[in-house]
């Protein structure tokens, strides 16, 4: 059993389970003709995404302000995201919806939102990027708009974060701090890596990981500090200054295994 809280428009609707829980439903016809406050037993054939409440605002407040084929838009690149992640979350339905639709306007009123860590976002999350990329041909084909390739890397953080706990703004603010340790980096080696090399994806992707262990409170199981700053300690020395550095923008201590084992990634592009 379904109570209405809003239809959307023809093909969606905002309503509540039987258990109260906020929903979205999209399917050929089923907003049409329905009222707010409406009881339907069922809707078949239409697809079901369970919201869960940010704690902020609700699903209604949260619709309210997104245009409904960015919802709908949002719904196929979800369904496309989950043949390759099955367990992706819902919940990120709305939250993508909302960037579709402002993706939309600036594409319409001629603005083009840079992307600065696009080849970063590609280098950590190939997966989800190639599903962005499928939902910029969806949004094309739906709707006629020929969003730039930058949009993809933003598509891909909201698609993380449904296979993740974090959200893309995380996400976002994670991979903009692990590009900035590897051009301290390059500035110290006096080269410039290639974005599209294998050691660059494995050394941007550990250093990402290790932020994330940070801001978690993980400890490393590995106990070769002394072994490492004897065979290493060029790449030691380096591994420190960026780990100085990590604690200043974090302001949470990072653990000396941690600099151990950035030094061993580290020697592997000297």
């Amino acid at each position: 059993m379904f109570r209405v809280v809003k239809p959307l428009n023809n093909n969606g609707l905002l309503a509540l389970t039987s258990e109260g829980r906020e929903v979205i439903l999209l399917g050929k016809g089923i907003g049409f003709g329905r009222k707010n406050g409406e009881r339907v037993e069922r809707f078949p054939g239409a697809k079901v995404y369970t919201l869960v409440p940010d704690g902020k605002r609700s699903a209604l407040q949260a619709v309210n302000g997104i245009n409904p084929q960015a919802v709908e838009l949002a719904a196929r690149i979800l369904e496309e995201a989950k043949i390759v992640f099955p367990d992706i979350a819902d919940d990120i339905l709305l939250p993508m919806a909302d960037h579709i639709a402002m993706a939309l306007e600036r594409k319409r009123r001629g603005i083009r939102l840079p992307n600065p860590l696009q080849h970063d976002i590609m280098a950590m999350f190939p997966d989800e990027y190639r599903v962005a990329e499928q939902g910029l041909a969806a949004i094309r084909e739906e709707s006629g708009a020929e969003l730039p390739p930058e949009e993809a890397g933003y598509l891909s953080l909201h698609i993380h974060a449904g296979v993740s706990e974090q959200n893309a703004g995380d996400s976002l603010t994670n991979i903009r701090l692990a590009s900035e340790c590897i051009a301290m980096l390059e500035r110290e080696l006096g080269i410039s890596f290639k974005r599209t090399e294998l050691k660059y994806t494995r050394l941007i992707s550990h250093v990402c990981y290790m932020i994330l262990r940070i801001r978690a409170h993980e400890d490393v199981p590995i106990q070769m500090d002394e072994y490492v700053q004897n065979m290493y300690p060029d790449a030691c020395a380096l591994a420190r200054k960026i780990c100085i550095f990590l604690e200043k923008q974090l302001k949470l201590p990072v653990a000396s295994a941690e600099v151990t084992l950035l030094a061993i990634h580290i020697q592997r592009v000297l």
